[in-house]
């Protein structure tokens, strides 16, 4: 059976992802703001990163810029996503970019000898498995970190009611719409409309509610678990693992 997130691996729909959505997500400056707060209140010393899922690796880069001297290793399981992460990530040297999938146990071997990770960061990624799978991860994830280390995942979650939905959706649209008429002048929004509610990612999407994914984490042992933004169902959250475990 076919995994809903593997259009995903397509170039052509990851080039549109870092195209065309990418700089329309509402609050992205504020999002990363907020996460450099947590990761430095919380981890002030940083020697390694992971930025699973990474993308174009903006997570990762930006933890990385605040941290001279760490290391990054970025995953994903698209070629176009790590193609761009290390286009854009100018300190080769202290990057690592690994084609791996999280949607699978074995991702898990490939890293665990770069352990321990001081910050492990995910952007709208892991959202694209099942629950079930998404509380596996979340449980790798706490043992790939060391004693005190913080996971953050900037997330696409679920609404709890259909309203709240089409509000959000209805902002979304319209970000995308000031995003590319800064492009084209000539854009209708009915287009970027039309074109949001057809797009062919949809149909991986397996949201979840924020304060359901909070307590997963919490059950697992994280401790400091919180939803640190959150604007609609675009929401930053994680938690931290105790610098000693029972």
């Amino acid at each position: 059976m076919e995994r809903s997130d593997s259009a995903w691996k397509e170039a052509s729909l990851s080039r549109t992802f870092l195209e065309s959505v990418r700089g329309a997500i509402p609050f992205a400056a504020e999002q990363i703001a907020v996460m450099l707060r947590v990761v430095n209140a919380a981890t002030p010393v940083v020697e390694r990163i992971l930025d699973l899922g990474c993308g174009d690796g903006i997570l990762g880069r930006s933890v990385l810029a605040s941290h001279s001297g760490a290391h990054a290793v970025f995953v994903d399981f698209s070629d176009a996503m790590l193609a761009a992460a290390k286009k854009q990530t100018s300190v080769s040297a202290q990057a690592e970019f690994l084609q791996l999938d999280f949607g699978e146990h074995l991702w898990v071997d490939a890293v665990r000898h770069r352990t321990p990770f001081d910050v492990i960061v995910s952007g709208f990624a892991i959202h694209h498995q099942k629950d079930e799978r998404k509380r596996e991860l979340y449980e790798e994830i706490f043992h790939l970190l060391r004693p005190g280390g913080l996971f953050l995942n900037l997330e696409h979650v679920s609404s709890p009611t259909k309203r709240l939905e089409d509000i959000f959706e209805a902002s979304f649209i319209d970000s995308l719409y000031a995003y590319h008429r800064r492009k084209d002048p000539a854009v209708s929004r009915e287009r970027i409309a039309a074109e949001f509610y057809n797009r062919p990612d949809k149909k991986a999407n397996i949201l979840a509610p924020v304060d359901l994914q909070c307590s997963w984490l919490r059950e697992i042992g994280y401790e400091d678990v919180d939803c640190y933004f959150k604007v609609f169902e675009l929401a930053l959250f994680g938690g931290r693992k105790p610098k000693t475990e029972d």
